[in-house]
C-alpha cells in the first residue's frame, strides 16, 4: 500500500498542490488547515509521514510537533520561512526529521519526503547490532535502549548514530555525516548535524554536557567513543 502524507498548512492553494503533486508520485494524502486537526488526525489515520507548516493559525508548528512527539516518532517534514535559520534549529531541535524552507522546488520536497521514509522504514539499516558497554543500538528494530531502556529518537538522529557507531574510533565530518546519513546530494544545513548529535547525546549520554560517548573534535567533527570506563 501507498505510503499516507498528512499536510498540515493552512495554505489551501499550496496544499493542494502538494496533495496533487505527491499523488502524482504514488503517495496517498490528506490536508488539513490547523495543527489541532493534524494531530487529531495523526491519531485516527497513523500517516507514515506529515508535512508541517510552521505558521499555522491555532498554534505554531513548533508546539505542534512538541504534541506529536509527545507519542509519536512519525516522520516530520517542516516549512520553515525562507532563510530563516533559527526556525531550523529549534525544529530540529524539538524532534523534525528534516526541513524545506518556503518558496521550494517540489522536486526538492519529494526527494526529502522520500529519504526520511526511507531512514522510517528502515531501508539503510542493517541487521547487525551494535553493543557498546550499557548502549545497544538495534538496526533491525531501530531502537536504542541504555540499560534496556528505550531511549527516543527520530529517524534522522538513529540513522546518525549508526554511522558514528558504525566507525568507531573514527573521526567524521559533517560532511561526511551527511552524505552517510542523508543519501540525497541536496543543500546541506551544517548546523543540523550539530543539533542532532546535541539530541543524542541527550538521549544516550548519562551527563550530555560533558559526553563521553559521542566527543567533539575541534575544527574537524565527531567521533564516536569505542570504549568508556563503565563499559562492560
Amino acid at each position: 500500500m501507498a505510503d499516507q502524507v498528512l499536510i498540515v498548512d493552512d495554505d489551501r492553494r499550496l496544499a493542494a498542490m502538494l496533495a496533487e503533486y505527491l499523488a502524482g508520485n504514488g503517495f496517498r494524502t490528506h490536508a488539513v488547515e490547523t495543527a489541532g486537526a493534524g494531530i487529531a488526525e495523526l491519531a485516527r489515520l497513523a500517516p507514515d509521514a506529515i508535512i508541517l507548516d510552521v505558521m499555522l493559525p491555532d498554534m505554531d508548528g513548533f508546539e505542534a510537533l512538541r504534541r506529536i512527539r509527545a507519542g509519536s516518532n512519525v516522520p516530520v517534514l517542516m516549512l520553515t520561512a525562507k532563510g530563516d535559520e533559527t526556525d531550523r534549529i529549534v525544529g530540529l531541535e524539538i524532534g523534525a526529521d528534516d526541513y524545506l524552507p518556503k518558496p521550494f522546488n517540489p522536486r526538492e520536497l519529494l526527494a526529502r519526503l522520500k529519504a526520511i521514509l526511507r531512514r522510517s522504514h528502515g531501508g539503510d539499516a542493517g541487521p547487525r547490532m551494535l553493543r557498546f558497554g550499557r548502549l545497544e543500538i538495534d538496526p533491525a528494530s531501530r531502537a536504542v535502549r541504555v540499560d534496556g531502556e528505550t531511549r527516543p529518537l527520530t529517524s534522522y538522529q538513529f540513522d546518525l548514530l549508526v554511522a558514528l557507531a558504525e566507525n568507531a574510533g573514527r573521526t567524521l565530518t559533517r560532511e561526511q555525516l551527511m552524505d552517510m546519513v542523508k543519501g540525497e546530494e541536496l543543500e546541506a544545513f551544517d548546523r543540523s548535524i550539530d543539533v542532532h548529535v546535541s539530541r543524542i547525546r541527550a538521549a544516550i549520554e548519562a551527563d550530555p554536557k560533558h559526553p563521553r560517548r559521542i566527543i567533539t573534535v575541534r575544527g574537524a567533527g565527531y567521533v564516536f567513543a569505542r570504549f568508556q570506563d563503565d563499559d562492560r
